[in-house]
Formats: C-alpha cells, structure tokens, sequence
C-alpha cells in the first residue's frame, strides 16, 4: 500500500494531535465501530483497536515499530506493540478513560501513514 491508496478519511484522522482526555466518556461502540469505517483492517477488541502489519524481515518490523514509538513519544500517546516474526501488532486504548477516545483513532490512522512509506521490498 503506498500514501496514494490511503484513503482520505485516514489521512484526515492522522492530520490530528492528540490531546488530553481530561474527563472525556470513553466511545461507546456504535461509536467506535463508525470511526473504525476509515481505517481498513482495525478491529475492535474489547476497550480496544487492533492490526496486524506485516513485513518482508523481522528487521522491517522492527523498524516499523521504532518509528511508531517515536510518533507516539510526540503525541504523548503510546500503543501496545507486539512484534514479532515479519510482523507487528498494534494495540491502541487509552488506560486515563478505560476505553476509546479520539486519540486512538489518531494514532491508529498515524500507523497507517507510517506504514504506507514502506515500500513494497519491505512488506510481504
């Protein structure tokens, strides 16, 4: 997939920053599910959202990973990441709420954009 097919609905989404949640109400399901409709492949998963990337190497994963961390590091919102052979999990809540909110949407669509620069010797 490169940024040409990344839909604009994700593009969008990953134009935002991440805020404080403050006392914000975790996203109900029909509302996660709606916004879940610009970022092919996620799935919700309990309080949840969740892909799988694959890579040609473990070292592409590994990569890949790094550079979430660093995203996440700017927006001060950190995924659960799972690598492992050729692939890397990503898992997005946020823990302050017990559930969703917008900046899980943000992070996911921002993994999406990082995983489009991958070119297609990197991924399987």
């Amino acid at each position: 997939m490169d940024s040409g097919s990344t839909s604009e609905g994700t593009r969008r989404l990953a134009s935002g920053k991440c805020v404080p949640c403050g006392d914000a109400k975790p996203f109900t399901v029909e509302e996660a599910t709606e916004r879940l409709k610009d970022l092919p492949g996620w799935v919700l998963q309990s309080a949840s959202i969740q892909k799988e990337f694959r890579f040609r190497s473990y070292l592409a994963g590994l990569d890949f990973a790094y550079s979430l961390g660093k995203i996440a590091e700017l927006e001060n919102h950190h995924p659960d990441l799972f690598i492992g052979w050729r692939r890397v999990k990503v898992m997005l809540s946020t823990h302050a709420i017990k559930g969703l909110s917008q900046n899980d949407f943000v992070m996911a669509a921002k993994s999406e954009l990082e995983y489009s620069k991958y070119s297609s010797s990197r991924r399987p």
